[in-house]
C-alpha cells in the first residue's frame, strides 16, 4: 500500500515537471529520466511517430546510447515497438529477444537488455509514439508497473500533441514538425465562411498563463513598466501585511515577507529584465519568470512547499495586473483581424470592430458554445475546440480559418494562400447571388410557405433583421440587458428595451424568450455555481424560483407590447407540466396588476421551448396547454447525445443529424400536428442548410436563425420540394452513422446546384 500511495505521489511530480517544461524536448528528457528512476529500469526510451516518412524514431532516451537519439528508425511495421503500435496496447516480455519481431540495434548498446515494457502513446485516438522500458534481467513487469508505464505514456500524449501544435526550435521534434512553420489544426465548424487574416489573442488579465508571447520596439520602457508595477505590488503587500499583523498568526503572516522577498529577488527581477531585453513585452517576461518560479515549487516533494506555487501565481497575477493598468491594452485592430483565445467571452468579441473582424479561432468551446452562436450572427467564420492551439505564440501570425471544414492554416505556404483566396472570391460571388433572393418568398416548387425569423439578442441584430426579409424574430434573446448590467434591470428599462424588438417588426410576430441564464450563461451580479450547471438552475427553474425577477419582466414584456399586439412569450428549460401551469400563473397575475393600474394589456400566445428530453416526450400534453412549440435543437442534442456543447474533447460526438435527433424532432412535429399547433426550430440546425431539408420534410412551419444563415436556407427552400425533402428525410431516418446522414443530404446540395452552401468555394 505505501509502495502504491508513493508511486502515485511520484506520477503527480512527475506530471507536474512535464507541465512546466521548456517545450516537448525538454519533456521528453524529465519523462524518460525520472520514469528510469522510479521503476528503478536501465532503460526507458521514447519513440514518436514520423507520419510523413512512416516510421518510428527515437527521440529520447535513458540508458541507450545517447548518440542514437534521433537516428535510429523503424519502420511501422517493425521490432516490438512497431508491434506494440501495431495493436495500440502494453506488451510485457520476459525475454525480448526471443520474440520473432525484435529487431536489434547496435548502435544503442540494447543487446544486453532482456525484459521490455511498452506501451502507446495515444492523443484522441491518434498514435504519436511508443514509451519503452526496458530491464538487464529477465523478469515481467509488474501489474503496479504496466499501470504506471500507461499512465505515463497517457501524460505523454498531451505533451507531444501540444509540441507539434507549437512547433518552435525547441519541441524536440527533429523535423516532425515542418520547417517552414506552416501548421494545418483541426477543430469543429463553429460559423460557416473563410478568413484570411492576422491573429489578435484574447486573454483575460486574471490568467497570467494565457498572456501572449509580442514583440517590443522600446525595450527601456518595458523595462520601467515591470519595475513601476513590482514596486507597486510590493506597496500592495506591505499594506495587506500591515491591515492583517493582528489578525493571523505571526507564522501564517510571514508568507507577505516570503512575497517580498521573491518581489526583490535578483532571479525574478534580472530574469525578467533579461526575457524583456530579449524583445519580449512586459507581460509576456513576466509569465515565463512565474512559470519557472512555479516549475520549482511544483517538483518539491513536500505537499505544503507544492501549495505555495499557488502563491507564486497569485504574486504573478498581481503585477500582471498592475502592468495592464500602467499600459493597457494598446493593440491596434487592423482590419483582418482573426480574434484567437483559449476562450473567448461576448465582451471580448464585442470589442473588436465588426468591420476589422475576419475570424475567430478558440481552443476551447464548440460549434454551439455561445461565441459560436455570435459569430454565426455576425457572419464571421469561426473554428472552434482547436485542442492544442499555441494561444501564447500566436500574436500577429498570418491564420487562414475554414468555418466550413473546421480548419485553421497557421502562416500557410503560398498554395494554401493561393487556393484560399480563389475560395474567397467565390464565397464573394456566391453571397451576391444570395441577395437576389432577398425579396422572394421561402417557398418551395410545390407550394408549401416557410416561415423563416431571425434570431436576436443585440440591438445591433434588429437593424440586420429588418432587412433582412425575414418573417419576423422567432427568438429574441432576452438575457443580454441582465448581462450587460451590474444589476437586474429594473421594470422602465425592460419595458423600453422589449418596445424597441416589437414595435419595428409590426405586425410580423416577436418572439420573446424570458429570462434564460444559468449553464454557459452566469449573471457576474447573480452567481450561481454548481459542478454540473447545464443539469443545474437555469432558465424557467430559476426564474420561477424567483418570481420577484420573473413578474418584472412578464410586465415589462406586456407593457411593451400595448399598441403593437405582435408578442409572444416563449419559456426555456421547460422539463414537466407544473411549469408551464406555474408561468401562465405569474403572466395573468402580471396582466391583472397592470390592469389594475390602468393599462389595457393584450395576452400574448404563450409557448415553451422543446430542449429537454422530457419535454420531447410530453408534447401532446404541451402542445394542449400552450399555443406553440419551438424545438430548442443546440440544447436538445446535448442532452439527448450527453455530450457538453463547449467540451472540446467530445464535440465531434456533437450532431444535429444523429438519428436520435431526427426522430425526437419528428416526434414533437406529429404531435403539434395533432394539435394544430404551429411548431418551428430556433438552433443553429434551423440555419444549416443540410439540416433545413430534413426539417421541411417533417413538416416544420418555421425556422429562426441568424440574419446570415436566412438567404441560404431561402435558397434550399425554394429548391426543394416536400416529397424530395420527404423521401430525404426516410433515408436518413433510417441510417444509423450521423456522418452518413450529412453526407447524403450534401450530395443531394451538390446535385441542385447548392454545394457551396456547405463548404467554401461556390
Amino acid at each position: 500500500m505505501e509502495h502504491r500511495i508513493a508511486m502515485l505521489q511520484t506520477l503527480h511530480t512527475i506530471i507536474q515537471e512535464v507541465n512546466s517544461a521548456r517545450g516537448l524536448g525538454h519533456a521528453l528528457n524529465i519523462i524518460v529520466k525520472r520514469v528510469a528512476e522510479t521503476t528503478r529500469v536501465d532503460v526507458c526510451s521514447v519513440y514518436l511517430v514520423d507520419q510523413d516518412a512512416q516510421q518510428y524514431v527515437l527521440m529520447a532516451t535513458k540508458g541507450l546510447n545517447p548518440d542514437s537519439v534521433g537516428r535510429v528508425r523503424l519502420g511501422f511495421d517493425e521490432g516490438l515497438v512497431g508491434l506494440v503500435g501495431e495493436r495500440k496496447e502494453p506488451l510485457n516480455l520476459e525475454d525480448a529477444e526471443a520474440h520473432p519481431r525484435y529487431r536489434y540495434f547496435p548502435e544503442t548498446g540494447e543487446e544486453k537488455f532482456h525484459s521490455f515494457l511498452g506501451a502507446p502513446i495515444i492523443h484522441f485516438r491518434r498514435l504519436l509514439g511508443v514509451l519503452v522500458v526496458q530491464q538487464a534481467e529477465r523478469r515481467r513487469f509488474g501489474e503496479e508497473e504496466v499501470a504506471f508505464i500507461v499512465t505515463m505514456a497517457a501524460q505523454l500524449s498531451g505533451a507531444i500533441a501540444h509540441g507539434e501544435a507549437s512547433g518552435g526550435p525547441q519541441n524536440g521534434l527533429a523535423g516532425l514538425v515542418p520547417a517552414s512553420g506552416s501548421r494545418t489544426m483541426t477543430g469543429v465548424p463553429g460559423a460557416p465562411g473563410v478568413a484570411m487574416g492576422r491573429a489578435m489573442v484574447a486573454y483575460s488579465p486574471a490568467d497570467l498563463f494565457a498572456v501572449p508571447d509580442r514583440q517590443v520596439d522600446d525595450i527601456e520602457r518595458e523595462v520601467e513598466v515591470f519595475h513601476r508595477a513590482r514596486e507597486a505590488v510590493k506597496a500592495e503587500v506591505r499594506d495587506l501585511a500591515a491591515r492583517l499583523a493582528d489578525a493571523v498568526p505571526t507564522d501564517e503572516h510571514e508568507i507577505f515577507d516570503v512575497y517580498l522577498r521573491m518581489l526583490d529577488s535578483e532571479s525574478f527581477v534580472t530574469g525578467t529584465v533579461n526575457r524583456i531585453r530579449e524583445g519580449n513585452w512586459a507581460s509576456g517576461a513576466l509569465r515565463d519568470s512565474i512559470a519557472q518560479y512555479v516549475s520549482v515549487f511544483d517538483e518539491m516533494e513536500d505537499p505544503y512547499l507544492r501549495e505555495r506555487a499557488e502563491d507564486i501565481r497569485d504574486i504573478g497575477r498581481r503585477v500582471l495586473m498592475r502592468l495592464k493598468l500602467d499600459t493597457g491594452d494598446t493593440r491596434e485592430v487592423p482590419a483582418g483581424t482573426v480574434l484567437v483565445g483559449e476562450e473567448i467571452t461576448a465582451s471580448q468579441l464585442a470589442e473588436i470592430p465588426t468591420d476589422r473582424l475576419a475570424g475567430v479561432v478558440t481552443a476551447r468551446g464548440s460549434g454551439n458554445s455561445h461565441v459560436a452562436i455570435l459569430a454565426r450572427a455576425l457572419n464571421v467564420p469561426a473554428v472552434m475546440g482547436v485542442g492544442e492551439l499555441p494561444v501564447s505564440r500566436l500574436e500577429g501570425k498570418e491564420i487562414i480559418v475554414d468555418g466550413y471544414a473546421g480548419r485553421i492554416y497557421i502562416e500557410p505556404n503560398r498554395q494554401v494562400r493561393r487556393e484560399y483566396r480563389r475560395l474567397l472570391r467565390e464565397d464573394a460571388e456566391l453571397s451576391e447571388r444570395l441577395q437576389a433572393l432577398k425579396g422572394q418568398l421561402a417557398e418551395t416548387p410545390c407550394g408549401f410557405r416557410m416561415g423563416l425569423y431571425a434570431n436576436t439578442g443585440l440591438m445591433s441584430d434588429i437593424t440586420s433583421s429588418l432587412s433582412s426579409g425575414c418573417d419576423g424574430i422567432g427568438l429574441h434573446r432576452t438575457e443580454f440587458p441582465f448581462m450587460t448590467r451590474e444589476r437586474f434591470p429594473g421594470e422602465d428599462e425592460q419595458t423600453l428595451v422589449y418596445r424597441q424588438v416589437l414595435e419595428p417588426f409590426m405586425p410580423r410576430h416577436v418572439v420573446l424568450r424570458t429570462l434564460d441564464v444559468g449553464g454557459d450563461k452566469p449573471l457576474p451580479y447573480f452567481p450561481v455555481r454548481e459542478e454540473n450547471p447545464f443539469l443545474g438552475w437555469r432558465g424557467i427553474r430559476l426564474t420561477l424560483d424567483h418570481p420577484e425577477i420573473f413578474l418584472t419582466q412578464l410586465r415589462a414584456m406586456l407593457r411593451a407590447n400595448a399598441g403593437c399586439g405582435n408578442l409572444r412569450v416563449m419559456l426555456p428549460m421547460i422539463s414537466r407540466l407544473s411549469e408551464v401551469e406555474e408561468a401562465r400563473s405569474l403572466l395573468f397575475r402580471a396582466r391583472d396588476e397592470l390592469e389594475e393600474e390602468g393599462i389595457e394589456i393584450e395576452m400574448p400566445e404563450l409557448g415553451v421551448m422543446l430542449e429537454v428530453p422530457s419535454a420531447i416526450y410530453m408534447a401532446d400534453q404541451l402542445a394542449e396547454r400552450t399555443d406553440f412549440l419551438s424545438v430548442g435543437s443546440n440544447d436538445l442534442t446535448q442532452y439527448l447525445l450527453a455530450v457538453d456543447r463547449n467540451n472540446a474533447r467530445v464535440a465531434d460526438l456533437y450532431d444535429e443529424l444523429h438519428p436520435a435527433v431526427l426522430n425526437a424532432i419528428r416526434q414533437a412535429v406529429e404531435a403539434a400536428r395533432r394539435h394544430d399547433k404551429p411548431i418551428s426550430v430556433c438552433g443553429a440546425m434551423a440555419g444549416d442548410p443540410a439540416a433545413a431539408i430534413l426539417l421541411l420534410g417533417m413538416g416544420i412551419s418555421g425556422l429562426s436563425m441568424s440574419v446570415s444563415s436566412l438567404l441560404k436556407v431561402k435558397w434550399v427552400i425554394r429548391s426543394f420540394t416536400c416529397d424530395h425533402a420527404g423521401d430525404l428525410l426516410s433515408r436518413a431516418c433510417a441510417m444509423d452513422d450521423p456522418r452518413a446522414i450529412r453526407a447524403m443530404v450534401n450530395e443531394a446540395l451538390e446535385d441542385a446546384g447548392l454545394g457551396g452552401l456547405v463548404r467554401a468555394g461556390k
